[in-house]
């Protein structure tokens, strides 16, 4: 795997971890290698556990795409939900393990995961993008609408409120919030435990229970192609 983002198989569990910069900012290639260590998973039939660095999940889409031109920043932000839905309707569990930071599309690789653990910590988790200037797109607002609470999904979204961890486990951007030097190994082991279902029943019962938000996110993906961020 190359160097953004690297693959780790230990039997049926996979550790994908992002390693693009201090904030792992996600760029256009972080996402086709993300799109390639999930078909290598997938093939493995694996439970995935996306990662990130110690201190940060992500900051988010890579700003001088995003500052470079409408085109650029429309392809990164529909490739962005094109693999959030990927994520939402993956075959085997997904554990994302936050080990700091997760902010704007780092927030929302949380909110496409099955199972979310977080660092506890002075860290932040939300979706800025009302704060530094961007309106949210469709697909976000989509996203953020299924997973938050209503009133955290309000503030979360028009209101560009930032939460600590525990703040974010009451608004639904993750499940739970352990030290952080025990995130990953938590998670590892949460992926042990899920490797253990039927994972037909798993997959069948996702597509089931996520129909109604699969169908408006695809909507909401076109909607965005057609209209500037």
């Amino acid at each position: 795997m190359s160097e953004l983002v690297n693959l780790q198989l230990d039997g049926k569990v996979a550790t994908v971890t992002l390693n693009n910069g201090k904030v792992n900012a996600i760029s256009p290639e972080v996402i086709v290698q993300l799109n390639e260590a999930l078909d290598r998973v997938e093939a493995a039939g694996a439970v995935l556990v996306l990662a990130g660095s110690p201190g940060i999940l992500s900051g988010g889409y890579d700003l001088r795409v995003m500052g470079s031109g409408a085109d650029a920043a429309i392809a990164l932000v529909s490739a962005g939900s094109t693999l959030a839905r990927r994520l939402l309707c993956f075959p085997t569990p997904v554990v994302v393990a936050c080990e700091g930071h997760a902010v704007a599309k780092g927030a929302f690789l949380l909110l496409s995961g099955d199972l979310r653990i977080a660092a506890d910590g002075d860290f932040k988790i939300g979706l800025n993008e009302v704060a530094i200037g961007m309106t949210m797109h469709h697909a976000g607002i989509t996203l953020a609408r299924q997973r938050l609470t209503p009133a955290a999904f309000e503030r979360a979204v028009v209101l560009a409120e930032m939460m600590d961890p525990k703040q974010a486990q009451i608004a639904g951007f993750v499940d739970q919030v352990v030290p952080a030097a025990s995130v990953l190994a938590t998670a590892q082991q949460a992926a042990q435990v899920l490797s253990r279902l039927d994972m037909k029943a798993h997959y069948q019962t996702k597509l089931k229970t996520r129909k109604a938000l699969l169908d408006t996110l695809d909507q909401a993906i076109e909607l965005d192609k057609q209209q500037l961020i």
